[in-house]
């Protein structure tokens, strides 16, 4: 990590925007271009709170992942698939945001961390980060975000030196200019996601 460091967001500073379909409530973490809430974005990453069973937003041209961070497991039944079980010990779920997609709940509320790019402009990856790594971040990656939404992560300084802590629903944004090499180590068994937007083939200006 360079000596700049990232930019640090804390849980109590996160706004709690509704669902577009207003059937609940996400609190945003971070999204390019900042301003609003509204839909024009390039990338946006929040945690959102699924406390019953039903429909997702349609999100026409959007690329989203999602990930169960917290709660007992969910269901999700997307057009053209077979029902995919979620847990937090299960690998982030990639689907396009225009297709149907209805949410079961297998017992209580589920809080997923959500990734959404749009798809001609920006691609991401979603990393689980549930040990001490050094990651390196390829150079085509224009953000990265490592969200912590559980326990404690601390992110080491340069050459491995005194660096920055996440405390429960904190995050950090990186300028991948200057922060290339990331060390991330998740203490006390909490675990954490490594979010990293890049540009798709042939858009060299994109993000």
């Amino acid at each position: 990590m360079s000596g700049r460091g990232p930019d640090i967001l804390r849980a109590a500073s996160l706004p709690a925007v509704p669902w577009k379909n207003g059937g609940g409530v996400t609190t945003e973490i971070a999204r390019h271009p900042r301003g609003d809430a509204s839909l024009d974005f390039a990338w946006r990453i929040s945690v959102a709170r699924i406390a019953c069973d039903g429909p997702f937003s349609a999100y026409p041209d959007i690329d989203r992942t999602l990930a169960v961070v917290s709660g007992q497991g969910l269901s999700l039944e997307i057009e053209g698939a077979q029902p995919v079980i979620l847990s937090a010990a299960s690998a982030p779920l990639a689907f396009p945001g225009e297709r149907p997609v209805h949410a079961r709940l297998s017992a209580g509320p589920v809080d997923a961390l959500n990734v959404m790019t749009r798809r001609d402009l920006i691609r991401h990856a979603v990393l689980p980060v549930t040990q001490p790594i050094a990651h390196p971040l390829p150079t085509n990656v224009v953000a990265a975000v490592l969200v912590a939404p559980v326990g404690f992560v601390a992110v080491d300084g340069p050459d491995g030196g005194t660096g920055i802590g996440l405390g429960p629903g904190d995050a950090a944004v990186f300028d991948p200019a200057a922060d290339r090499l990331l060390g991330i180590r998740p203490l006390g068994g909490s675990h954490a996601w490594l979010v990293s937007m890049h540009r798709p083939t042939g858009q060299p200006g994109a993000g």
